[in-house]
């Protein structure tokens, strides 16, 4: 496991790493109300799908505790509703957010008769249990995909999806790490991941310390490495696959998916099934975020550019047709995915 706690529950706060001060200080934030949680989500304290669902969950608990134990039922479940409804604005593609609060309040909806000090326990109790099933989920998904990985090759992966974008252990960076600690020699090319750098601040910054050898590009140099047979493999992570297999990551993946096609080299998804949403027929469904012109044209709040706007989607969308399969805790999924990914939806009716 990681030296780091992504996010934790204690002493009825929540404390999560600030990502944003990564790596030049690791510094955690204390949040002790849902808004605060809710803030922390939209200004990128902490990121990544499994992450952003665990940091809901654990906000909604936070809200919960808010509520004096002398209201009615009805009262607690309209209040929760508004703070589920507060937690569910902040980022619209990441669908781990959406399934942790529908999670949370199909408990609440469980819970009519209980005494309300009883449910705002089970609440705790609930999203410390999403945050523990999430490095059970990972550490899985590492071992599905490490099958996948062969022996002395070099695995490119862009933006973040370890250890901070999940509880602990990460889908793309688990079946890196999984991999890695089965004794393979294999090293990993991180992409930059402009314009936030996830890659090169933090994926670098965890491989880093697991001693796992790691080289940073920019994002622009992955093709050229690609067509000298640097690259064996791409391995990223989703914030959400449609039910075809359409999936939404962080802008540039859809890019490397073209360019590891045109090369012939295998492109991977690593996702828990909790980031498939099942509902969704394509990536034509999917909403994609766009965030502040400012993350582009400025650093550390210095502006690079020369004065005008930009555009800043934060994901794209990878066609299915590019994914050699995806990985997850109950095993690999593979083309067609409207067929493999259809037993998922049949399970959950």
């Amino acid at each position: 496991m990681n030296s780091f706690k992504t996010i934790e529950w204690k002493d009825d706060r929540v404390l999560m790493i600030d990502q944003r001060k990564l790596p030049g200080e690791e510094v955690y934030v204390e949040c002790t109300t849902f808004e605060e949680v809710a803030e922390c989500i939209r200004k990128l304290v902490i990121r990544g799908a499994p992450a952003i669902g665990i940091a809901a969950a654990m906000g909604m608990a936070l809200g919960a505790a808010g509520i004096g134990n002398d209201c009615s039922y009805e009262n607690f479940e309209e209040r929760m509703k508004a703070i589920s409804d507060h937690l569910a604005l902040t980022r619209p593609t990441a669908v781990n957010l959406f399934w942790a609060i529908a999670r949370m309040n199909r408990l609440i909806s469980k819970c009519r008769g209980k005494e309300i000090e009883e449910i705002k326990n089970l609440l705790i109790t609930e999203a410390i249990n999403i945050q523990k099933e999430d490095i059970e989920t990972c550490m899985q998904i590492g071992e599905n995909g490490s099958k996948l990985i062969r022996e002395n090759s070099v695995i490119l992966t862009h933006c973040n999806a370890g250890g901070l974008a999940t509880a602990g252990y990460g889908t793309a960076l688990g079946v890196i790490r999984s991999a890695f600690n089965q004794g393979k020699n294999i090293s990993v090319i991180s992409s930059e991941t402009r314009p936030v750098l996830q890659g090169a601040r933090l994926t670098t910054w965890e491989l880093e310390r697991d001693g796992i050898p790691v080289r940073l590009i920019t994002d622009s140099m992955a093709g050229h490495l690609m067509s000298k047979g640097i690259v064996n493999s791409v391995v990223v992570g989703a914030d959400r696959v449609a039910s075809n297999g359409d999936t939404a990551n962080k802008i540039g993946t859809y890019s490397l998916s073209v360019l590891a096609k045109h090369h012939g080299i295998p492109f991977y998804v690593a996702a828990p099934t909790s980031t498939i949403d099942t509902e969704c027929l394509s990536g034509e469904d999917i909403i994609i975020e766009q965030r502040e012109p400012e993350e582009v044209t400025h650093i550390d709040g210095k502006r690079i550019s020369a004065e005008v706007t930009a555009i800043n989607p934060a994901f794209d969308i990878t066609p299915a047709e590019n994914i050699e399969c995806l990985i997850t805790e109950v095993g690999l999924f593979k083309k067609p995915y409207t067929k493999s990914l259809g037993r998922l939806k049949k399970k959950d009716q």
